[in-house]
């Protein structure tokens, strides 16, 4: 029987994950203590969505639930607190903003909050929040007839990569004279031990209890994970390695790691890790 062996969640699109040991899964994805996954982007002044691809020293920022705030610090920074609160729909300010196809209303942050992450990443910028009214939804090419809203992730609400793949990924990797990588360069929001090296490319489904999550599309990789996710300096980069044997001819032969998913049943079900997990394989 496989195992859950970690849950991450992102609040900040790009920016640092919280570590956690339970998690509630919704359709939309991870959610804990009433916070989503990637609920929060940081966008330029153009309104268009930032990530480390850019600006690898938002690998560095570094969020912590609070009892009612969602604290940041990155090096060279004062700590900031958000509140986690929604705003006032009527009198909140908003923004049009973009995150790759996809144009949204989302709140916008405050001033201070702006001129935070402005100094930080050295380019004038700001934080915004997924607002409520708006619905995102994954791609149907891939989800099907099943609507799987997403918030500020690149595209579907959950990630999950089986620890067995970067075992084998780091196995390579340390042949080739080079030094093996933590999971958390590849940013997945669950990682399932216990299946084969890219089994989860396989998976009908995976069920954790009464939720059942379904892959519906191989995860290609952008430059993310030649960022050290400590550091957030680009090197040593595992693409040239994964070049070679993860192309997926089904994604325009994108170099894939993971698989992205959608939720079919159990909105609402807690996940924990060290939970039994049974995946069934489509063939």
């Amino acid at each position: 029987m496989a195992i859950l062996s970690e849950i991450t969640l992102y609040p900040i699109k790009s920016c640092g994950g919280i570590a956690l040991q339970s998690a509630t899964l919704t359709r939309a994805g991870l959610m804990t203590e009433q916070i989503y996954d990637r609920e929060w982007m940081v966008v330029d002044a153009a309104g268009m969505f930032m990530t480390q691809r850019e600006h690898p020293k938002m690998a560095l920022i570094a969020p912590r639930l609070k009892a009612d705030t969602l604290e940041l610090r990155a090096p060279g920074m004062l700590r900031l607190e958000i509140p986690l609160g929604l705003p006032d729909p009527v009198t909140a300010p908003t923004l049009t903003v973009q995150v790759f196809d996809h144009t949204l209303k989302a709140y916008d942050c405050d001033e201070l909050t702006a001129a935070w992450f402005s100094n930080y990443l050295g380019v004038p910028c700001r934080l915004v929040r997924f607002h409520p009214d708006v619905q995102r939804l994954a791609n149907p090419k891939w989800t099907g007839d099943v609507e799987a809203p997403t918030l500020f992730s690149d595209g579907y609400p959950v990630l999950v990569i089986g620890a067995e793949s970067l075992r084998d990924l780091n196995e390579r990797l340390v042949r080739a004279g080079r030094e093996p990588l933590p999971m958390n360069r590849f940013r997945p929001n669950l990682v399932v031990d216990g299946i084969g090296a890219y089994e989860e490319d396989y998976v009908d489904t995976f069920r954790a209890g009464a939720a059942v999550l379904k892959p519906v599309k191989p995860c290609p990789r952008c430059p993310m994970p030649s960022i050290d996710q400590a550091t957030g300096q680009f090197g040593p980069d595992p693409m040239d390695i994964l070049q070679g044997y993860r192309a997926k001819p089904e994604v325009d032969g994108g170099i894939c790691f993971g698989m992205n998913n959608i939720l079919l049943e159990g909105d609402g079900q807690q996940v924990r890790v060290g939970q039994d997990i049974d995946a069934e394989l489509a063939f």
